[in-house]
């Protein structure tokens, strides 16, 4: 969007992820109010409007109507976690909460380059970006404990990651499909 950037692209204005997004990882999105490739948004558009708040949850008027049915549907990035991530980066402040996101990143860019067997990119993308830290962590580390997984091909080493990501998003009630936008009626 003309006339819009932010310093931080990592983590958007509205509370996705942007450091974990497919689109941005593939270089084919600079991020929030990264630069050229920044896709035309409406909270861009209302950030400009309301003196280019750098996130949204600095708006006095935040929550607004324009979230309202934001989280029912994802894009290419999970949107249910939102709120979430944006209480937790509250919480933490954004740079605990930026270096966990990287925590995260390199995480994922582990999996996409040893796991991934060519059908992956969407689910490790998603399990990264709705698993805890902590669950993420303890995936890493029991794939590091089967050295014998770096002798297999590619197409176990997946299976195996897939089936350890499956398992914690299902001890936690995490599905890792991502959710289609109801029809409009």
């Amino acid at each position: 969007m003309k006339g819009f950037t932010r310093t931080e692209t990592r983590f958007s204005l509205c509370g996705l992820n942007c450091a974990l997004c497919s689109m941005h990882l593939g270089g084919y999105c600079p991020g929030c109010g990264g630069g050229t490739g920044n896709q035309s948004c409406a909270i861009a558009k209302c950030s400009l409007e309301h003196s280019g708040v750098p996130f949204c949850w600095e708006c006095p008027e935040y929550p607004c109507p324009r979230y309202e049915g934001f989280d029912d549907g994802d894009s290419f990035v999970p949107h249910r976690n939102r709120q979430q991530d944006i209480a937790l980066a509250r919480e933490l402040g954004l740079d605990a909460y930026l270096a966990q996101l990287e925590e995260k990143r390199a995480m994922l860019e582990e999996l996409l380059a040893h796991y991934n067997d060519g059908r992956r990119k969407t689910l490790f993308n998603t399990a990264v970006y709705l698993l805890s830290l902590e669950d993420l962590c303890s995936v890493m580390t029991a794939l590091e404990n089967q050295p014998e997984l770096g002798e297999q091909p590619v197409k176990e080493r997946a299976l195996a990651a897939v089936t350890l990501l499956q398992e914690a998003a299902d001890c936690r009630g995490i599905s890792l499909k991502l959710n289609k936008k109801p029809k409009k009626e």
